[in-house]
């Protein structure tokens, strides 16, 4: 069996193809895959998502695919986690109740809260400042970068120190985490044009 660079996982809970296309469109060959070996066979993983919480870590937990995730994450491989995947690295999401995520950073994924004029989901082009310059996603990026974002829930950390980089809806929120291996942003580099898919290399790169 041949080990790929580069495994997607597929837990049924994202437009798995788009990750994929990306990281071919930047020269990163990519395989989706729900298989818990190839996977744990990997170089990188990456974890995307998109729906609700509470579905997407009970399905992680049913296939041993989340167990397979926090394996990868401590043998100290690259990872990295879009959107939904970003959120199930924390401890627990309040989506519809409090449910239990991966913990692999503790903090609470949470929904916007009402403000007059702010619609949710959050959906569309925001600016980054990047609080941790220094994370290897980021190198090369133009200043001020825009990403695409949608969501309604976002994360909020114990450990402001792993917060990389934040936008603003209305006020700063955590849009993507660092901490050594685990890069994780709220956005989809995906669906970001030249800035998303330099992010995407530079992980493949790592």
């Amino acid at each position: 069996m041949a080990r790929a660079e580069i495994a997607i996982v597929d837990y049924g809970m994202a437009n798995l193809r788009s990750v994929q296309k990306a990281f071919e469109r930047v020269g990163h060959p990519a395989e989706v895959t729900a298989d818990p070996d190839r996977i744990a066979a990997a170089a990188k993983v990456v974890l995307p998502g998109v729906g609700a919480f509470r579905d997407a870590a009970a399905r992680l937990r049913e296939t041993r695919l989340g167990e397979v995730v926090s394996d990868h994450v401590a043998a100290g491989r690259p990872f990295l986690g879009i959107c939904l995947g970003l959120q199930l690295l924390f401890t627990r999401g309040h989506e519809d109740g409090l449910h239990p995520g991966l913990d692999l950073l503790p903090g609470d994924v949470v929904r916007f809260p009402p403000a007059p004029g702010l619609k949710v989901p959050h959906m569309g082009w925001n600016t980054l400042a990047l609080t941790r310059p220094d994370c290897p996603l980021f190198a090369g990026l133009p200043p001020d970068p825009a990403v695409y974002f949608v969501h309604s829930y976002h994360p909020v950390p114990a450990d402001a120190g792993c917060v990389a980089a934040t936008a603003d809806y209305p006020g700063p929120f955590a849009a993507a985490v660092w901490r050594d291996n685990v890069f994780a942003t709220q956005f989809h580099p995906e669906k970001s044009q030249a800035v998303g898919l330099k992010m995407l290399a530079n992980f493949a790169g790592l």
